[in-house]
């Protein structure tokens, strides 16, 4: 019953069932007491005026009874508005406790996920900087006996007293020692670029120049192997440019380089284009190609294709890594596109595109590159050059190198060494070692500026690369930091500015080339099948002294093939297996015929 009741209606009535007898029950009283008023009054007069008052009572309570009627339902109604308000307030308050409460979970979600992101991050850091600290310390370690092995082989390579055949083996040992250097340097070049500590030295270039000078570079690579090289240029080139040179320059190389190694038959295209201070550089090649699903790895560090890891065994596989970063630094972009020979379609080949801004410079005139040239001494008076190092081999390279020509070199073999000899002669240039027992390099540098010695000038010769553009008190600059293994000639180029030398030097001799005639294949007569087999089989094995014995037995019986056989010396000489690879299978491919 109380459910049926509990309703708008219900209330109404149940609220008139209360009021109306109420007010039944007051009418009647007041209309009790007007009787008792009339007592003295005549009978038939108090009756009238009884039936006249009653009536009277009876309108006004009809009347009041309406409007009690009325009043009563709208309370009712007024309740249950509010009752409707209240609850619908009540949904809407809950629904953003709960919207609240929603949302206080979601920030505490991202709370956590950002200290997840913060922690990665701080553990990414700290893993980066392990890396670099071990980047460096390999470095170092590495640095340390390159710096004797290039060091030496220098000094031979210079010297007019060894023989021949002794330089072509002092010739492979400097070559090797330079692909560990670059192995070394294109980790270094990496960390730099990951830790955001390579700086490019932008400033105006000749731009014409250095592409021509690149391009006939790999002319000469391409014609050893046989290839054919072409350069096409589409529209004006700018005669100067502004760009960091060094950086352009080993992108292009890398890239050229990459498809001269790896393509064994064919040619290769470079491609340049310049429009509104963008140039747009194209290297195609009829290489192996790269797989597709193998692209989007062929910039990671060390990738190399499954197609090239077969037609090539060199390289470092740092080249296209280093190529796309140094790109990206310089705000270019570096795409590749590549096809593999199928079943149905033989062809293959691989295309890398190279944008990068390059913004026309037409006032500013580039240094041009110097002619090369042997330094034989100095004018002037003698000049005391301090060598502080540790190790007494790298000790003794810097005297074999700064003594012949007329310096008077002293040794110390450590920091506290040096300050006493500081103290007891007179001193013009210090170079300076860092990673020593007792006292460090930086330590012994700021000992000697305290000491009064201030205006030695100090080169920093080390194997320690990520210490040349770190800040320092003692005013070492990065154009001060000379790197191990010591190139003689940025020495000599330190020694020349921080002591105004003026240098005696006679004509560098022009660097010898592998040399190789485009029109010459048309005059080679080739030996039998049997014999360039025989050879292309040596050749893949390395087996030095086979191919120059087969090429000895060829030559004593096929008198006709001795340009052919003279090429393939001169190759072997310089150890340029990859060329005569292509020169041995263009020949093959000419015997057999198509």
């Amino acid at each position: 019953m109380w459910g049926k009741l509990d309703t708008e209606l219900g209330r109404y009535l149940l609220s008139m069932c209360a009021i109306v007898p109420m007010l039944g029950m007051l009418f009647y009283m007041i209309y009790q007491h007007e009787l008792k008023q009339l007592h003295d009054t005549a009978d038939g007069v108090r009756q009238m005026m009884a039936q006249a008052i009653g009536l009277g009572f009876m309108k006004v309570f009809a009347a009041l009874v309406v409007v009690t009627a009325i009043v009563t339902w709208w309370i009712v109604l007024t309740h249950k508005s509010r009752q409707v308000a209240q609850e619908e307030s009540n949904r809407q308050t809950q629904a953003l406790n709960e919207q609240a409460q929603a949302l206080r979970h979601e920030i505490e979600s991202h709370q956590r996920t950002d200290e997840a992101l913060q922690q990665a991050k701080r553990t990414a850091d700290l893993a980066n900087q392990a890396k670099s600290r071990y980047i460096s310390a390999i470095s170092h370690e590495l640095r340390t006996p390159l710096n004797s092995i290039i060091g030496y082989a220098q000094l031979l390579d210079e010297d007019e007293g060894v023989p021949a055949h002794r330089k072509q083996a002092v010739s492979v040992i400097r070559r090797g020692g330079d692909h560990l250097l670059s192995l070394i340097e294109g980790t270094l070049d990496i960390a730099r670029i990951e830790s955001g500590k390579l700086t490019l030295d932008v400033k105006p270039m000749r731009f014409q120049e250095c592409v021509q000078q690149i391009v006939r570079m790999f002319e000469l690579q391409a014609a050893g192997k046989g290839l054919i090289f072409r350069h096409e240029v589409n529209g004006s080139i700018p005669d100067v440019v502004r760009a960091d040179e060094k950086r352009m320059r080993q992108v292009l190389i890398n890239t050229l380089g990459n498809a001269v190694k790896f393509t064994s038959a064919g040619q290769v295209m470079f491609r340049m284009s310049y429009a509104r201070e963008m140039a747009v550089f194209e290297v195609e090649d009829t290489g192996p190609g790269i797989a597709a699903h193998e692209i989007a790895q062929i910039f990671e560090p060390f990738a190399r294709g499954s197609a090239v890891s077969s037609t090539a065994g060199g390289g470092t596989g740092l080249g296209l890594t280093i190529g796309k970063m140094l790109t990206d630094l310089m705000g270019g972009e570096m795409t590749v596109h590549s096809k593999v020979a199928t079943a149905d379609d033989a062809t293959s080949g691989t295309l890398f595109r190279i944008r990068l801004f390059l913004p026309e410079v037409r006032a500013a005139v580039a240094e041009r590159e110097l002619p090369r040239v042997v330094r034989i001494g100095y004018a002037g008076q003698r000049r005391t050059v301090l060598v502080v190092d540790n190790e007494e081999v790298d000790r003794d390279l810097l005297v074999k190198v700064l003594a012949p020509l007329g310096f008077d070199v002293r040794c110390a073999a450590s920091g506290h060494e040096c300050l006493s000899m500081l103290d007891e002669c007179r001193t013009d240039a210090v170079l300076m070692d860092l990673a020593m027992p007792g006292i460090d390099g930086w330590e012994t540098i700021r000992r000697m500026r305290a000491g009064g010695v201030n205006h030695t000038p100090v080169a920093i010769v080390s194997a320690n690369a990520f210490d040349r553009g770190l800040d320092n008190d003692v005013n070492i600059a990065p154009g001060d930091f000379v790197l191990k293994p010591v190139r003689k000639s940025e020495l000599l180029d330190w020694l020349g500015r921080a002591l105004a030398l003026e240098w005696l030097h006679a004509p560098l001799p022009e660097l010898q080339s592998p040399s190789y005639d485009k029109s010459a294949d048309s005059s080679f007569v080739y030996p039998a099948e049997a014999r360039l087999k025989a050879l292309d089989e040596l050749i893949q094995l390395g087996y030095f002294r086979g191919i120059v014995k087969l090429l000895d037995d060829i030559d004593a019986e096929s008198p006709e093939c001795a340009s052919f056989i003279a090429h393939l010396r001169n190759l072997a000489r310089q150890f340029q297996l990859d060329a005569m690879t292509g020169v041995v299978r263009k020949a093959r491919d000419a015997r057999i015929g198509p």
